[in-house]
């Protein structure tokens, strides 16, 4: 799995498979997203990533975290924003509106430097729905750790996934989804390096309409610049 499909899929949920052609993999099915889960509005933390070879080999940043709250159909919903390096000097931003009560994506919208904030259409978000449980049996806790990463020392679950070889370690210190540290079977990895508090929403000015003529355009510029 390649790092940058981690961070992305959580930042891309409801985007058009376009959008997230190069990027993908469901944060939802982590262990340590249902369990710890801790809707705190500015808290967030920025990330490592890097793979065992090619161009992911180069570590890259990334950071998460939770700018806002509004009700959706009754329920609470948090607004989860997430910056990406994409590795080719592009630096994306965008927010999803979820409801942890039933992990739900409502709305979805991305930011790319020096473009307008665009919203995502309704169904591509529903189209990500549901998808929570696919994985999640295949999961399981295999005790309790201490982990040191660059952002500190933390008392960690440590997660297994026997299929895909993954582990995780979790905290309910770390907002808003507890990962300390990911590895994978390929020698790939994730790691905290930072705490964030006072977390900023960082989509700028106008939000308008999706556009995918624009988005289009911007696809094949980040291709050519690869």
């Amino acid at each position: 799995m390649k790092r940058m499909k981690w961070a992305a899929l959580l930042l891309t949920l409801g985007f058009a498979s376009l959008a997230c052609a190069q990027m993908g993999i469901d944060i939802f099915r982590r262990p340590s997203f249902t369990k710890l889960f801790h809707p705190v509005i500015g808290q967030g933390a920025a990330y490592q990533t890097a793979g065992k070879s090619g161009p992911d080999a180069k570590p890259r940043t990334m950071e998460m975290g939770l700018v806002g709250k509004e009700s959706v159909d009754g329920k609470d919903g948090y607004w989860m924003q997430i910056r990406i390096d994409t590795g080719n000097g592009i630096t994306m931003v965008g927010k999803t509106l979820i409801t942890p009560v039933d992990f739900q994506v409502y709305r979805t919208i991305i930011q790319m430097p020096g473009q307008p904030a665009m919203e995502m259409p309704a169904n591509m978000s529903a189209a990500n729905r549901g998808k929570m449980q696919e994985s999640m049996e295949d999961w399981h806790s295999v005790g309790s750790e201490s982990v040191t990463v660059p952002a500190g020392t933390f008392s960690c679950e440590h997660w297994k996934n026997d299929k895909t070889g993954g582990e995780v370690w979790s905290s309910d210190k770390v907002f808003p989804f507890g990962l300390v540290k990911e590895a994978g079977k390929d020698g790939s990895t994730t790691i905290l390096v930072k705490v964030l508090s006072d977390y900023p929403d960082r989509i700028t000015g106008p939000v308008q309409k999706f556009d995918p003529q624009l988005m289009m355009q911007l696809m094949q510029q980040q291709r050519q610049s690869q």
